[in-house]
């Protein structure tokens, strides 16, 4: 019976931080369909290097994901000033950016995955490394 209790505690007090998770793993499904296709796109038929493709699309999967996540993940700021806000969004992703081409970069030219399979690998981390500093810094 007390672990029963104990399940049910522990279940109330993460139960809002999995289902706000939850939200984000869908609106960043959606920004990742931009992202991905974007990338491929722009590497395939217009001729862009993967890297240079990698950044714009990682750009506009940025602006579909922070739309997305401030109306039905994060409805709450700790930063009342939009332009801050955005500002702060735009850092935290910047850096993402950043770390996003390192991981596509090494994946491919020192693990030889294919670009896009190495953006798999990258796009997954990046999602748990924007939800976390999102969630500690900027969202309530």
């Amino acid at each position: 019976m007390v672990y029963l209790i104990y399940m049910a505690s522990l279940l109330s007090k993460y139960m809002p931080l999995a289902l706000q998770f939850a939200k984000y793993l869908v609106v960043g499904g959606v920004a990742f369909i931009f992202d991905f296709g974007t990338l491929f796109i722009l590497t395939e038929y217009v001729g862009f290097s993967y890297l240079t493709s990698a950044a714009v699309a990682f750009i506009i999967g940025l602006n579909v994901n922070y739309i997305l996540a401030k109306y039905f993940v994060f409805t709450s700021s700790k930063i009342t000033n939009p332009a801050k806000e955005y500002a702060f969004v735009a850092f935290v992703s910047f850096t993402g950016l950043l770390l996003n081409q390192l991981f596509i970069w090494g994946f491919t030219e020192h693990l030889g995955m294919y670009y896009l399979i190495s953006k798999l690998f990258s796009t997954a981390i990046i999602l748990v490394y924007n939800f976390a500093l999102r969630k500690i810094f900027i969202f309530a």
